[in-house]
C-alpha cells in the first residue's frame, strides 16, 4: 500500500523529442496510428530523436520542498510539463496525488484578452473549484497580487511583475496539495519575494513543493533536497548544500579562470593579475578580518568600485562590502598596488564561507575583475545561532597602497 504522505512520484520518467519538425509530425502520426491499433510505442530512438529527460525517479512527501536545478537546456521545463500533465512521458510513470497548483511559465494559463478577475475564475474552474469557492478566496488573491483597480484590466496590459504576482497568488491561494513554481521568485520586487517565502512557509506542512530556480539563495533557503538535471539525467541530493555545490561545479566558466570545483576567476584588460590574501583564513568569532587585494594593471583605471561578498553554504550573502556605498573613492594606478580593508569584529556563525570579488568602473556595468566562489574562509564560534543570517558590520578601515615593495599592515 502506497504512503498517503507521498504526493509526487516519478519512476524512470523519460521524454524524447525530434530535432526536425517535419520528421516529428511524421513520427507523431505513426505513433497515433500505432496506439489506435494497440501497438506499443518503441523505446529506441529513431533518426533525429533525442532524450530530453531520461530515467528520472524521485518522490516528494507532504511538507517537503524539492529544488530542481540545472543549466538551461538540462530538461527542467520538460520534466515540469510532464509533472503538470501537459505532456506524457514516453517511458516510466509519474503520479500526482491531490490538487496541483502550477506556475511553470510567466502568465501561463492566462487568456490575455480576459481581465485579471475573469482569469481568476477561469483558473479556479480548471482546478475544480466552484464559483462559491472562488468567491471566498477572491479578495485574498487580489490583495496578495497587489493589483488593486487593475484587476479589471485585460491581462495583456499587465507588466511581467503584475502577471507573475497574479499567477502566484492564484496558484498558492487555492490550497493545492502540490505546488510547482518555475523561477517565480526571480520576478518582482523584494517585498513580493518575501511574501512568497512566507506563504510557502505556511503551506509547507500540508503541501509538496517543487521549486525551479537558478538562484541558489532561494534553493538553499526553502528546499529540503535538490534534484540536479544535466543533459536530461538526474542526480538526487538529500543534502541541499551538496546539491548547490554540484550546481556551481557544473556551471563553471570555461577557459582561463574556470575550474572544475566551480570557482570562477576572470580578469579583463587592463588588469593583469589579482591575488587576494587574508591575514588568517581561519577566524574566531569576534576577531578582526583583514583582506589585502594585490592588483597589477597595464594602465590607470579611474573611479573604481569594488564589491567583496561573503556567502554561506546555503549561498546566502552574509556580508557585502561595497566601496561606493561606504564612501570610499579611489583610482587604480598603472603597476602594482594593494587595496586593503578590515572588519574589526567578525560575527558569523560557526562554519565555512566562500567569497566573491567584483571590480568595475563606477560609470560602467562591465566587470574588470569577476571572482565567484574564489576562495574559502572558516569561522569558529562557540555560540548557538539565534537567527539564520548572522550579522557582520561593514569595513571599518580602507586604504590603497601604491606600488608597495611589501604589504604594510593595518594597525
Amino acid at each position: 500500500m502506497s504512503d498517503p504522505e507521498v504526493l509526487i512520484t516519478a519512476e524512470g520518467a523519460s521524454k524524447k523529442f525530434c530535432k526536425d519538425l517535419r520528421t516529428s509530425l511524421a513520427y507523431g502520426l505513426q505513433d497515433l496510428l500505432g496506439e489506435a491499433l494497440g501497438r506499443q510505442r518503441g523505446e529506441q530512438l529513431r533518426a533525429k530523436e533525442f532524450w530530453a529527460v531520461q530515467g528520472v525517479s524521485f518522490e516528494v512527501r507532504r511538507g517537503e520542498c524539492l529544488g530542481l536545478v540545472g543549466r538551461n537546456g538540462a530538461g527542467k521545463t520538460t520534466l515540469l510539463r510532464m509533472l503538470n500533465g501537459l505532456i506524457k512521458p514516453d517511458r516510466g510513470h509519474i503520479t500526482m496525488r491531490g490538487r496541483v497548483g502550477a506556475l511553470i511559465a510567466l502568465g501561463a494559463g492566462f487568456n490575455p484578452i480576459l481581465t485579471g478577475r475573469e482569469n481568476i475564475y477561469v483558473n479556479g474552474a480548471v482546478l475544480g473549484l466552484s464559483k462559491a469557492d472562488i468567491d471566498a478566496r477572491f479578495d485574498e488573491i487580489v490583495d496578495f497580487a497587489e493589483l488593486g483597480e487593475f484587476i479589471d484590466s485585460p491581462v495583456q496590459s499587465y507588466s511581467s511583475g503584475m502577471s507573475v504576482r497574479l499567477g502566484y497568488a492564484i496558484a498558492s491561494s487555492l490550497e493545492p496539495d502540490i505546488l510547482i513554481l518555475d523561477e517565480v521568485l526571480a520576478v518582482g520586487d523584494e517585498a513580493f519575494r518575501l511574501k512568497c517565502y512566507q506563504r510557502i512557509g505556511k503551506m509547507m506542512s500540508r503541501t509538496a513543493v517543487i521549486l525551479v530556480s537558478h538562484n541558489m539563495e532561494h534553493i538553499g533557503g526553502i528546499c529540503s533536497s535538490v534534484l540536479f538535471l544535466r543533459n536530461g539525467r538526474q542526480t538526487y541530493y538529500p543534502n541541499t548544500i551538496e546539491g548547490i555545490d554540484a550546481y556551481f561545479a557544473a556551471n563553471e566558466i570555461s577557459g582561463p579562470g574556470g575550474n572544475s570545483d566551480g570557482r570562477v576567476r576572470v580578469l579583463y584588460p587592463p588588469v593583469r593579475t589579482v591575488n587576494v590574501r587574508f591575514e588568517n583564513d581561519s577566524i574566531r568569532y569576534g576577531d578582526r578580518m583583514k583582506v589585502d587585494i594585490f592588483i597589477d594593471c597595464d594602465s590607470e583605471i579611474r573611479n573604481v568600485e569594488i564589491s567583496f561578498t561573503l556567502v554561506d553554504q546555503q549561498h546566502r550573502a552574509v556580508m557585502c562590502y561595497n566601496s561606493v556605498r561606504d564612501g570610499h573613492q579611489f583610482n587604480i594606478e598603472h603597476g602594482e598596488q594593494i587595496v586593503r580593508f578590515q572588519i574589526n569584529e567578525v560575527m558569523l556563525h560557526d562554519g565555512k564561507y566562500t567569497w566573491n570579488l567584483n571590480l568595475k568602473r563606477r560609470d560602467s556595468i562591465e566587470n574588470i575583475v569577476y571572482f565567484v566562489r574564489a576562495g574559502e574562509i572558516k569561522v569558529s564560534s562557540p555560540f548557538r545561532p539565534l537567527t539564520a543570517i548572522p550579522y557582520l558590520p561593514s569595513a571599518s578601515s580602507f586604504e590603497v597602497v601604491l606600488r608597495p615593495s611589501v604589504a604594510v599592515p593595518i594597525e
